[in-house]
């Protein structure tokens, strides 16, 4: 017995691993606003936490080293004269990190060299950072803000007026501006920056091209009513969304953005859960991460063949509001751990957890760590603007796990990544009628009725009755005589049939060649397939050959009627499935 195929992967065995309570940051205080975010940001160095404050609105940054119970009293982040609703790392510059608050301002903000949480000062002493910028434009709360990743200094906000804006955060204005039409969800960058996806309240996906200020594309995405999210699957031309559909239950759908009127595959239901889920996307192992707000599960699927492939889940009492995942150049090498998230639990501390492949391993794991972005951006904000873009140059991981320092990989040694085929909406087919081999007639659709059926049969029974009379003069019909045949008086005797071909009732058997006879003949070629004369019987019952002539007939007839038996059963079941759903129909 052959065994189960089981998909090759690298990462099929990757299993999540908690964080034991003395390592993780104790003694937070995590925002309870209730706008849809994801309460938190990470990069190698710091998290960005929004914070539950009084006196206006803060966040505050954590050292990634700093594990444990926090202080009492740190030093905040604050400036905003209403909560902080998101923030986001540059992706170039681990110290500079924006906000987006309620208060319609987006502000920058550089940690400290040295920053650290536990001062050696009276708390009452210590003093909270001022933002080094201020970004005004927006006249209603900033709900996100994203940088562009693959140029330097280009942020995009989005906010409560609809729109979103991109901004040269080196000139300190908007440059170019999109109106999306209603309140904006999720908003995600491509990997070279060119194209924005956001989702909205008014379920629809829309892909922009923000320095032409118009959509690329706007169709619907998810039905149902709640949030949905979106993530650009890296350097793919694709997208993967989260939502809901019209009975509540989450969905996973995957987009070409080239061609995104409908999702590949269409939408996959996950669950009847009814928190938000969470995207991330890890351009390195190619793998999607699904958080949950409001449960402590995390699913991770493999993106393969246009499709994303079920791995596992981590499962966990503690249920999470806020999520966010680390750069991979943040990871740590030495065990095997490609990916890294931060979870807030109770909003009173944040554990990590690490996804870790099980293997043993004493030296660097290339196959399992491919060059990934560094520090250096594609292209400056001018060039952005000026309508450039490119993909970040990548580094070598194998430098941070010997401590040498990160290498730029020239981009001639990079794995060539092949960009799948477009999906193109398919193409009505055009029907090519092609005339039937005369021994070989295609069946009439739709089937002819019983009594055409019973006149048809009995007519090619006919053909082959015997012509000597019969003994007994009774209404037996041409078929017992085939089930019954008479001996035939002939020049030679033929042979007797084979025990096989014992005459049996009718049952069913494969149609290969049947010649269906109508009662009615349309054309001259259907005209000559009437029953013939006794002249012709007779000289059809002279020769022993056309003994197996007849057997092929009877065998063909009994085709016939065993193709028509399973067309009446197919009709009649299709009738009793429109017959119950009208009775539900009205029902209801």
């Amino acid at each position: 017995m052959a065994g189960r195929f089981v998909r090759s992967s690298k990462y099929r065995h990757v299993f999540g691993r908690p964080t034991r309570k003395e390592q993780c940051y104790d003694n937070v205080r995590i925002s309870k606003n209730a706008w849809d975010t994801n309460l938190i940001k990470a990069n190698p160095e710091y998290l960005a936490v929004n914070w539950d404050s009084s006196g206006g609105g803060a966040f505050a940054v954590i050292p990634t080293r700093e594990k444990g119970r926090l202080p009492e009293r740190i030093p905040l982040f604050r400036g905003h004269t209403a909560v902080v609703l998101d923030t986001d790392w540059n992706p170039f510059n681990d110290s500079l990190v924006a906000s987006g608050s309620d208060d319609g301002k987006v502000f920058l903000w550089r940690v400290p060299d040295d920053f650290t949480l536990h001062l050696d000062i009276p708390a009452d002493e210590i003093e909270d950072i001022a933002p080094v910028g201020k970004l005004s434009g927006h006249p209603k709360k900033v709900g996100h803000v994203l940088f562009n990743p693959a140029a330097e200094n280009v942020l995009a906000s989005a906010a409560g007026d609809f729109t979103v804006k991109f901004w040269d955060i080196e000139a300190g204005s908007s440059k170019s501006a999109i109106k999306v039409g209603d309140v904006i969800q999720s908003l995600s960058w491509s990997a070279d920056g060119k194209h924005l996806v956001t989702t909205s309240r008014d379920k629809k996906l829309r892909i922009w091209d923000p320095r032409q200020e118009r959509p690329a594309h706007e169709g619907p995405g998810h039905a149902g009513a709640k949030s949905s999210r979106a993530v650009w699957l890296g350097e793919h031309d694709r997208i993967a969304t989260t939502g809901f559909s019209r009975m509540s239950d989450r969905q996973l759908a995957l987009w070409d953005f080239r061609a995104a009127g409908e999702p590949l595959g269409g939408f996959q239901m996950l669950d009847s859960i009814s928190g938000v889920c969470m995207p991330f996307w890890d351009d390195g192992t190619s793998m999607l991460f699904l958080a949950g707000k409001g449960d402590g599960n995390i699913r991770y699927y493999e993106y393969e063949n246009d499709a994303f492939e079920y791995l596992s889940e981590y499962k966990s009492a503690d249920a999470q509001r806020g999520f966010a995942f680390v750069p991979k150049r943040g990871v740590n090498l030495h065990e095997n751990e490609i990916a890294r998230g931060y979870k807030t639990v109770n909003d009173s501390y944040i554990e990590p957890i690490s996804f870790i492949v099980p293997r043993r391993a004493e030296t660097f794991q290339e196959d399992i760590y491919p060059p990934t972005v560094g520090l250096k951006p594609a292209v400056s904000s001018k060039e952005w603007f000026g309508g450039a873009d490119g993909v970040p140059p990548k580094i070598s991981l194998e430098g941070l796990y010997d401590g040498s320092g990160a290498k730029e990989v020239p981009a001639d040694q990079l794995p060539v990544k092949k960009a799948p085929e477009p999906v193109k909406a398919p193409e009505p087919k055009k029907e090519i009628v092609q005339p039937a081999p005369a021994s070989k007639p295609a069946l009439i659709s739709p089937p002819p009725s019983m009594k055409e059926q019973g006149v048809g049969m009995a007519a090619a029974a006919s053909k082959f009755q015997d012509a000597e009379p019969a003994e007994e003069s009774g209404d037996e019909s041409p078929f017992e005589e085939v089930q019954k045949p008479v001996e035939r008086t002939c020049a030679a005797k033929p042979a007797p049939l084979d025990a096989r071909q014992e005459p049996r009732a009718f049952s069913p058997v494969k149609a290969s060649t049947v010649e269906v006879p109508q009662p009615k003949p349309s054309s001259p070629s259907q005209a000559e397939a009437e029953p013939t004369t006794d002249k012709d019987v007779n000289e059809v019952t002279a020769h022993p050959e056309s003994q197996d002539s007849i057997d092929r007939e009877i065998k063909n007839l009994k085709a016939l009627v065993a193709q028509q038996s399973r067309q009446l059963s197919t009709l009649t079941k299709t009738l009793s499935e429109l017959v119950a759903e009208v009775k539900t129909l009205k029902s209801a």
